[in-house]
């Protein structure tokens, strides 16, 4: 899905962003229908201009993700307070973040990842009747 070389317009008097979004959302077939329907590039939508894109060139705490880092650790006690505004932050200013020392053992968090990559992986009617519970 690579566009190298090419000039890609997100705006202009004859694009409507709204407008594809809503008709994108519409076929509930989401990203995993655009690769099944062998799409080459992506779509304009997706798309923001540099200016709009957050700076990922910080490493924080050395992890080599450049996402927050919730540590769990203390939510019993006085930690709480903190854990609950880093969660906070984190979902405001970045959508997703990383919890550390959350006590779920390694095989429950595998499982679930295998269950969420085999949904994903299901025909799109299927996901819809799931979506639409």
């Amino acid at each position: 899905m690579s566009n190298h070389g090419e000039s890609i317009t997100c705006s202009g008097p004859h694009y409507n962003r709204v407008k594809e979004l809503q008709a994108f959302d519409k076929t509930k077939a989401r990203v995993k229908g655009l690769v099944d329907s062998g799409a080459t590039k992506i779509p304009r939508i997706f798309i923001h201009p540099p200016e709009n894109l957050p700076d990922l060139s910080n490493d924080t705490e050395g992890t080599g993700l450049p996402l927050p880092i919730i540590y769990l650790r203390g939510y019993r006690d006085s930690g709480r307070g903190g854990i609950i505004d880093g969660v906070r932050e984190a979902s405001r200013e970045w959508g997703i973040f990383h919890l550390i020392n959350h006590g779920i053992p390694l095989d429950v968090t595998d499982n679930m990842l295998e269950g969420v990559k085999k949904f994903h992986e299901q025909q799109v009617e299927v996901k819809n009747c799931t979506l639409e519970m």
